[in-house]
């Protein structure tokens, strides 16, 4: 009799510990999950971190230039390019935003060196394009305005870069202003694009 009970005794302590064994088991499975899931969580953060560096890559034929002053003055600057890309420029920079008429060389590159993008347009160029262009105006760090005698429909310029458009159509556009709009060629990053002079649209 008393060999039966230790025997019933040994069976329920056996019986218990493999019951204690498989919940482990059953939080080392939950364990696997999080851990799969930490895998799907890293590998989808760095799935963002690739689509991000894809949406800040370069459009192509995009033109450099350095050695820019950044010295400010409030007399009339003959750039060498137009528009300009960067150099002297007044002491108070453009509002960013729209406008349907030109702003001075001079406020707008002061706003570059900010880290906005100047996108500046053909005074005839067609209404849906302009309203495209002004689409883009609502990011943070974008400036717009007719340019007359462009040497091209559309030209977007950053700071020491600059890119020539037939049109807004296609993606390049929307990549200059991805890439470049506090981008890493910015001088003074976090600097405003607001409290300057100018009242966009």
């Amino acid at each position: 009799m008393k060999m039966r009970t230790l025997w019933v005794a040994a069976l329920v302590l056996l019986l218990a510990l493999m019951l204690a064994s498989c919940g482990g088991g059953g939080q080392g499975g939950g364990g696997g999950s999080q851990t799969t899931a930490g895998k799907e969580a890293t590998t989808a953060h760095t799935h963002n971190k690739t689509t991000t560096a894809h949406k800040k890559a370069p459009p192509a034929d995009v033109m450099s230039y350095s050695n820019l002053s950044r010295n400010h003055t409030k007399e009339p600057v003959d750039y060498p390019q137009s528009p300009p890309v960067g150099g002297p420029h007044n002491p108070i920079w453009q509002n960013c935003g729209f406008y349907s008429k030109p702003v001075r060389n001079e406020h707008a590159v002061h706003s570059m060196e900010h880290g906005a993008v100047w996108i500046t347009y053909s005074p005839d160029l067609p209404k849906d394009q302009v309203a495209k262009i002004k689409s883009l105006t609502q990011k943070s760090y974008v400036l717009a305005s007719p340019y007359p005698g462009l040497p091209a429909p559309v030209v977007a310029s950053a700071w020491g870069k600059q890119l020539r458009l037939k049109s807004t159509n296609g993606p390049r556009l929307e990549q200059f202003v991805s890439t470049y709009s506090q981008g890493p060629q910015n001088p003074e990053p976090g600097a405003p694009c607001t409290g300057g002079v100018g009242s966009p649209e």
